[in-house]
């Protein structure tokens, strides 16, 4: 959900925890709701009784601060597909499945996500299609895939020389 909490892939999270009530899940799942809902989603579950701050498989937080050494133990995120956060998985060599935010200008996130879909890094849910069924759908679809293979192809798409690019950029303006 990020800083800001994605209210669909909220939604969709929960409904997919709710719908295995009672079962195992069958991965761990970290996930950050965002500090502005995480106490409506931790009250949906208190109504459904589920104990979601005591589940062995699930971990739920307002706000992730130690994201990069989250990262350095994911198989793979659930995420928006917004500059930085495609850099960094990049960077990293995270395959994700893309959840990206609809924009009325461009699709930036869209455009993002794609890239990491042609070259088998990622896959994508359009975030007008995301319901707790098409994200189970993918999830299974990733514990699926050869993990390695996508993060080796995430981390072509990492690019290079980034501080050399800053430094000429800062350069540019300073003249």
């Amino acid at each position: 959900g990020g800083s800001q909490g994605a209210q669909r892939i909220n939604d969709a999270t929960t409904d997919l925890i709710i719908s295995k009530k009672g079962t195992k899940l069958g991965y761990n799942l970290i996930w950050a709701i965002g500090p502005k809902q995480y106490d409506k989603y931790v009250n949906i579950f208190k109504e459904n009784d589920i104990d979601i701050e005591n589940d062995d498989e699930i971990k739920v937080f307002n706000y992730i601060y130690n994201m990069e050494e989250l990262l350095n133990v994911a198989d793979f995120a659930i995420t928006r597909a917004g500059a930085m956060t495609i850099t960094e998985l990049s960077i990293v060599g995270i395959p994700a499945i893309f959840i990206p935010l609809p924009s009325r200008n461009a699709n930036k996130q869209v455009d993002n996500a794609k890239i990491f879909e042609k070259a088998n890094a990622g896959k994508i849910i359009l975030n007008s299609d995301i319901t707790k069924d098409t994200l189970e759908e993918k999830i299974k679809s990733m514990l699926e895939s050869n993990l390695e293979d996508m993060s080796n192809n995430a981390k072509k798409l990492a690019p290079s020389n980034v501080l050399d690019k800053i430094y000429d950029e800062i350069l540019t303006i300073l003249k």
